[in-house]
């Protein structure tokens, strides 16, 4: 293989490999646990389910053993089946799980960092540029805060197609083209959030494409790109279709699925957010602190692209690096993604004023089921990326004027190395404890206990294996039946839980003791059971309840 397409994928692996340090020598042991044990862990269970119902009952891949007793419950939230082929590795164990959660971690980076440098390069940025708008991306600060959330940090399939799009249409490379829109058809897969963006942008640049070819006079097209394009995207509209389908039934069948707009407008970032960077930023955590005070979420609300990117952004928009056509296009996308990615414009009153989103939340398919606008800051980074290359690139030339060519390399380099300084943390890699042996005897379906909104992620975690049916949850909204789930464990054990719990067809309660300290569930296994008609014993750190049945 040549060394210039060898190049950018070594270094885009040694970077991943160093700023998600030392992550990779405990693969199996630490996961990254930004907020809790929640998010990380329950979409390594997601993985790992999506490769066992690959395995065992493809057909019913929506039917997890989570969230009982509703059926296809699997798309109340984000669902990574593009990382299905991981999963069938992943399927057999905790461990297996982890160790395939952390190396897909791993690679979301190598692939936005990738992704951004090749769309880059392609452009006009050249090398240089390239691997600065690769940095600006896959390492921007804002993402420190999204470690725990891999369907956010999925988006590297956004840039790359792109790139194979735009090189193989202006080639007129026939496998390139599929090979974009297959591309694509994958990021579609990644989870909702990124996938409609990702569909509403190619939407917008096909409007733009085609505005462009009717003002050009209709010019003629070429017979193999039109039939590439063809199939291309029909691939990507079968598969966007296939994925929206469930999300669509969800949304039909759950009024509680749309997003209410005091929460969306709760996780609304104001646009000091865009200047505020994460805690675990090793540069700018403790000189934005006194903003984050001042934020309702740190994780949704930290979204600080980083100095040097907006810097080089900014010279981005002189460089001649790319047509003045496009270098308008970048800024005028990315201004409406930022504009856009600002939500609604008020917690105490969500329901006044208007902003670009509450357009796409009121008439745009799809944006009422959006709790987070801010995740649209992906866009917003990508377009700072690319202008940052085209900086770069201007750097590069100004410096060249008054220095030998080879230390003009030294600008560029300190650039890079500027933005991934910025951009590293160091992430909090937590080790995660091992399953409680006794609870695979439990019979299921089981409801575990103390039931938090972040603690269920570790026991579906803990379930991988197995797999016994629960009733617990973990989604970006909550059926009614969840709802009337958690009202029966926070009083349980008493008459009215236990017959509710039998009457949905849950067997046993696992009362975790160690995770129960200073909730209320604390004191749980001390309650009376007389005349409830169940059992209970003790099994080290659990208190396990057998209902009967």
């Amino acid at each position: 293989m040549p060394q210039r397409k060898v190049l950018p994928v070594l270094l885009a692996v040694v970077l991943a490999i160093a700023m998600t340090w030392p992550l990779v020598l405990h693969l199996g042991s630490e996961a990254q646990l930004v907020d809790d044990w929640g998010d990380p862990l329950y979409l390594t269970w997601q993985v790992a389910w999506i490769g066992h119902a690959l395995l065992h009952a493809p057909l019913h891949i929506l039917q997890s053993n989570f969230y009982w007793p509703i059926e296809n419950n699997l798309t109340f939230t984000d669902v990574l089946f593009g990382y299905a082929p991981a999963g069938l590795v992943g399927s057999q164990g905790p461990h297996a799980a982890l160790v395939v959660h952390n190396v897909i971690f791993i690679f979301t980076f190598v692939l936005a960092f990738l992704g951004a440098f090749l769309l880059a390069r392609e452009l006009g940025a050249g090398a240089w540029g390239g691997a600065a708008a690769g940095a600006a991306f896959a390492y921007a600060p804002w993402k420190l805060a999204q470690a725990g959330h891999l369907h956010v940090l999925s988006s590297g399939g956004i840039p790359l197609a792109l790139y194979l799009l735009v090189r193989g249409y202006r080639r007129g490379h026939s496998r390139l083209i599929v090979a974009g829109w297959l591309v694509a058809a994958w990021q579609m897969t990644l989870g909702f959030n990124l996938g409609l963006q990702f569909a509403y942008l190619l939407l917008v640049l096909g409007a733009v494409v085609i505005a462009r070819w009717i003002v050009q006079g209709r010019p003629r097209l070429g017979s193999t790109a039109l039939r590439a394009s063809a199939l291309g995207i029909a691939v990507f509209v079968i598969v966007t279709a296939l994925v929206a389908a469930p999300y669509v039934h969800v949304q039909r069948t759950y009024p509680e699925a749309k997003m209410k707009t005091a929460e969306v407008a709760f996780f609304s970032p104001p646009p000091r957010a865009f200047l505020t960077a994460p805690s675990y930023s090793l540069v700018w955590g403790a000189a934005t602190g006194h903003r984050r005070t001042t934020l309702r979420s740190n994780v949704e609300q930290t979204l600080f692209p980083g100095v040097t990117t907006l810097l080089f952004a900014l010279f981005g928009l002189l460089s001649t690096a790319y047509s003045l056509r496009l270098r308008i296009g970048l800024a005028a996308g990315t201004l409406a993604s930022f504009a856009l990615s600002l939500g609604l414009p008020s917690a105490d009153h969500p329901d006044q004023g208007f902003t670009p989103f509450r357009f796409l939340y009121d008439f745009a398919p799809g944006w009422d089921g959006v709790r987070t606008p801010g995740r649209l800051n992906n866009l917003t980074s990508l377009g700072l990326a690319l202008l940052a290359a085209a900086g770069v690139a201007l750097a590069i030339r100004w410096v060249g004027r008054f220095t030998y060519r080879s230390a003009s390399a030294v600008v560029p380099a300190a650039v890079v190395a500027a933005i991934l300084v910025e951009g590293f943390g160091p992430m909090p890699h937590v080790r995660v404890p091992a399953r409680p042996p006794a609870e695979l005897a439990a019979p299921a379906p089981q409801l575990h206990l103390p039931m938090i909104v972040g603690l269920d992620g570790i026991y579906a975690y803990w379930a991988i294996g197995p797999y016994p049916r629960m009733a617990n949850a973990a989604s970006s909204f909550e059926p009614q039946v969840v709802a009337v789930v958690r009202a029966a464990a926070k009083v349980f054990p008493d008459a009215s839980s236990v017959q509710f719990l039998r009457h949905i067809g849950v067997r046993s309660v696992i009362v975790h003791r160690d995770l129960a300290v200073d909730t209320p569930w604390q004191n749980v296994s001390e309650r009376s059971i007389a005349g409830l008609g169940i059992t209970r014993r003790n099994e080290g750190e659990l208190v396990i309840y057998d209902l009967g049945g």
